[in-house]
């Protein structure tokens, strides 16, 4: 089966829904192609899916009530197996560093290259998650 722009950014949509939800890892894993996965985030580099599992349960248990609204998704590069995304989303999260007395309230703009490619059903995967920026939003505390 091949990738089509409308799956890639219907599948942009539900990784991060996922996200939001803190799904299972095991679930979170289906978007993720395991060989050759690379993910570069501002505080650590993951590959393969026993990468992703370490920096997912560090963050499902740093960050909650995450809101991540996607503001832009440009696919280029189009072929039956892979894709080149530019990836633009509105990250909103709390976060409570102990012993603080309330939590902080995060919120950045993300902007992201990805490769994406055809997955063993047919589906999108993500191949490299790549965190080019991140702008803070006014009033945001810092990571």
């Amino acid at each position: 089966m091949a990738l089509t722009e409308t799956a890639i950014k219907t599948m942009v949509a539900d990784w991060y829904r996922a996200l939001d939800q803190h799904v299972p890892l095991e679930t979170a894993l289906t978007y993720l192609v395991d060989e050759g996965l690379e993910m570069r985030f501002p505080e650590t580099t993951s590959r393969g899916h026993a990468g992703f599992a370490d920096w997912y349960k560090a963050v499902t248990n740093r960050f909650f009530d995450e809101v991540h609204t996607v503001t832009s998704t440009e696919v280029s590069n189009l072929t039956e197996t892979s894709a080149d995304v530019k990836v633009v989303v509105n990250w909103q999260a709390k976060i409570w560093d102990a012993p603080g007395p309330k939590s902080a309230w995060l919120g950045f703009d993300a902007y992201q290259t990805w490769v994406v490619s055809v997955g063993p059903d047919g589906a999108p995967q993500i191949k490299t998650y790549i965190v080019d920026s991140l702008d803070p939003m006014p009033g945001s505390a810092s990571l």
